[in-house]
């Protein structure tokens, strides 16, 4: 293999720029000429792609969100799309090709890899919820953006006697808010893993000002419903005025931590030094906190599980 390319897709996360800084400057090392493909999939079909140099990757370990930018391409999801993209690369001569970003993303990894294209899938987003691997880069950072917004609202809850209802990401997998509630001492947790009962929310509320406390910090994973849903259904039985913050994409944002930088690091050395040795079809995991190669299909018949201990722990210290 002489020349190879990386892209990012789908939704951005922290971490993102330390794996395209490592797939570059390791392929460099290796004698190989690195591309950088623009605005994921989308920016893939219209040719968007440019060589990249040692100082292109300069000074963007430490930045969120991804210096090749993203996108979502409907066109790529058709046969005619991949095979347009396909072309592509071949004008370049480019053999190989590193693609960072989720669930979506990997299923168009995928069906470049059937049609004969070499290619590693790297695990990018912030819900963590991407099957085969125990840690997907943004995560860290994201869940220590939340807990930093939570202990925030926290302090105005507590000043004004307030009950807080706080929405954070997670559609089908509640980790952030799992992790994000733990650490930041919720009362109490909703996550798509298992149903709540608002009653069950309503006298842990009713405990706590049993022993004096006047305020409450609820965490709602979006795929649980939304917060406002919650806040109406506490008024309708116990008539307590409450507030609501859904901190949206701010959790996608700001400077990746030290975690995501340097499992980032390592993701993105790991895909060159597969590509090199002729391995691909695969994408880069974390198994029992080393990184290693998986293929796609083994990857397929996993699931990602939450860790429930956490949230009985969670439970148990929000007495």
């Amino acid at each position: 293999m002489k020349k190879l390319a990386v892209l990012t897709s789908g939704g951005d996360a922290p971490g993102m720029n330390a794996a395209i800084r490592a797939v570059v400057r390791r392929g460099i090392e290796q004698g190989l000429d690195v591309y950088g493909v623009y605005n994921g999939y989308e920016g893939l079909l219209e040719g968007h792609i440019e060589q990249m140099q040692l100082g292109s990757v300069g000074d963007i370990i430490h930045r969120g969100g991804t210096m090749l930018r993203t996108s979502r391409s409907e066109r790529f999801k058709t046969e005619e799309g991949q095979q347009q993209g396909i072309e592509q690369l071949e004008k370049l001569g480019i053999e190989g090709l590193v693609v960072i970003g989720g669930d979506g993303s990997f299923q168009g990894a995928k069906k470049l890899g059937k049609k004969g294209l070499p290619v590693i899938g790297i695990p990018g987003t912030i819900d963590n919820d991407i099957a085969g691997t125990e840690y997907s880069i943004g995560f860290s950072t994201a869940v220590s953006t939340a807990v930093e917004a939570i202990d925030k609202i926290r302090d105005t809850a507590y000043s004004h006697e307030k009950t807080t209802i706080v929405e954070v990401m997670g559609r089908g997998a509640g980790d952030i808010a799992l992790w994000a509630g733990l650490c930041a001492g919720a009362e109490s947790i909703l996550i798509p893993e298992t149903p709540y009962h608002i009653e069950d929310i309503i006298e842990r509320m009713k405990r706590g000002r049993e022993r004096g406390k006047m305020h409450n910090i609820i965490v709602v994973a979006e795929g649980v419903c939304k917060a406002e849903e919650i806040s109406e259904e506490i008024k309708k039985r116990i008539q307590l005025e409450t507030r609501v913050m859904v901190l949206g994409y701010l959790q996608r944002g700001g400077n990746p931590s030290v975690y995501d930088r340097m499992i980032g690091s390592q993701m993105g050395a790991k895909a060159v030094d597969l590509l090199i040795e002729g391995q691909h079809g695969c994408m880069i995991a974390v198994t029992s906190g080393k990184v290693i190669a998986k293929s796609f299909e083994q990857a397929e018949k996993e699931k990602h599980e939450i860790d429930m201990s956490l949230y009985q722990l969670a439970r148990s210290l929000s007495i």
